[in-house]
């Protein structure tokens, strides 16, 4: 499924024009982001949660030369599911 899927089936399920239906979409989608670039958690209860990780420093190689290569550290975004979406997907 992709963005526009997720969009019509957002319209599909709650009545609602494509338009509107994109414009909530994209707004909760900001409201992540947003938050996430301001260093706070997202928590979804029976979803999950989006939250910022810390990536220390590192030294990492060259998959073509083999030569040992400096990576910076990072911030990069994560999810972690939450009990009721991994029993949705389990089936259970």
């Amino acid at each position: 499924m992709n963005k526009s899927d997720l969009i019509q089936r957002i319209g599909e399920e709650l009545d609602l024009p494509r338009v509107t239906s994109e414009t909530y979409l994209n707004a909760v989608l900001n409201q992540i982001s947003k938050a996430l670039a301001a260093g706070e958690s997202v928590v979804l209860p029976g979803f999950g949660a989006f939250e910022v990780r810390e990536r220390s420093a590192r030294t990492g190689r060259n998959p073509q030369t083999g030569a040992a290569i400096e990576i910076a550290a990072a911030k990069a975004p994560a999810f972690k599911p939450g009990a009721a979406l991994k029993k949705a997907v389990a089936g259970v």
